[in-house]
């Protein structure tokens, strides 16, 4: 299972909205990544909005392009979207996984 870690950053004005969003994810989201491989996703966002996702999946790239071929996928990026700083195109393609250094079994 390989674990994927990635950072990006929530707009200061915007990140209540953020977090109560992610508190109504639409059902078929949330099947939609099940169903694609997203295993023990999280995400974790200090005060200033750096937000870090965490994930396991058997192959990222693999579970990433399932995800971009769903219609579901297409219209919660968009409303996502400008959420984010600094952000060209789509979140999910903005998530580039960070090396891991250490992982204690």
């Amino acid at each position: 299972m390989q674990r994927v870690g990635f950072i990006l950053k929530v707009k200061q004005d915007r990140l209540e909205e953020y977090k109560r969003r992610h508190t109504e994810v639409w059902p078929e989201m949330l099947q939609a990544l099940t169903e694609t491989g997203w295993h023990n996703y999280s995400l974790f966002m200090r005060e200033d909005g750096l937000l870090f996702g965490y994930l396991e999946t058997p192959d990222f790239e693999r579970a990433k392009a399932e995800m971009a071929r769903r219609d579901v996928n297409a219209r919660w990026q968009a409303e996502m979207a400008p959420f984010f700083e600094s952000l060209t195109g789509r979140p999910d393609e903005a998530m580039m996984p960070l090396e891991e250094v250490f992982h204690l079994d």
